[in-house]
């Protein structure tokens, strides 16, 4: 596939600072060097990772700007996706990203230091066990969204700071008509082709449910 750099990003978010940028700038590199250590993308993937990953990650700050003083449970982060690209976006919000594969969280703790990032807790542990509360919950595609709901039901903040109330973003791709309708959830499906205009997004959406 062609190279898809950097500059992808700043098409869709350009009004990031130099910081900002320098973080976003360095992220090719870094996963490049970790995911020869601990497989985290696939190879097919990593020179697709500015559109498949991080863009991908950034729809969640199309549909909502996180506020200062927020708090954001990435659930099943993998390398850290959702969560290390809206970091970046948002360095006064903090974000928790836990997966229950160590090697993961390595990556994840690796590539925060690297690119500076202080607003990231990371931690090797399964989302049942967390006993904390967020505003909101995000994820991508980890698992079918009913199973996924009883993991995180009890996680959030009673009191919202959003305009938007507290609740889950879910990134996921396909057809959701009947997960949705297994899951019994009260969900609104929103199609990444209304965020970005690339090929890669017809098929995917982000799902919102309020807590």
């Amino acid at each position: 596939m062609e190279k898809i750099t950097s500059a992808l990003i700043y098409k869709y978010f350009n009004n990031l600072n130099e910081i900002q940028k320098q973080q976003i700038d360095a992220l090719e590199d870094v996963y490049k060097f970790w995911n020869t250590q601990i497989n985290v993308i696939s190879r097919k993937d990593i020179d697709g990772l500015y559109e498949r990953h991080i863009l991908h990650s950034l729809a969640i700050a199309k549909f909502i700007s996180f506020k200062e003083g927020a708090s954001v449970l990435d659930v099943g982060t993998g390398g850290g996706f959702p969560g290390i690209p809206l970091a970046i976006l948002f360095p006064e919000t903090s974000f928790h990203l836990v997966d229950s594969i160590g090697k993961k969280i390595k990556v994840v703790n690796e590539v925060a230091q690297t690119i500076g990032l202080k607003n990231i807790k990371a931690s090797h542990i399964r989302a049942e066990q967390i006993k904390d509360k967020y505003d909101f919950v995000i994820s991508r595609a980890v698992t079918r969204l009913g199973e996924f709901y009883p993991w995180v039901h009890n996680k959030f903040k009673k009191n919202s700071i959003h305009a938007l109330p507290n609740g889950i973003l879910y990134l996921k791709g396909g057809d959701l008509t009947e997960e949705i309708k297994e899951s019994k959830l009260n969900a609104e499906i929103y199609p990444l082709t209304d965020f970005f205009s690339e090929e890669f997004f017809e098929t995917k959406s982000l799902v919102y449910v309020a807590r």
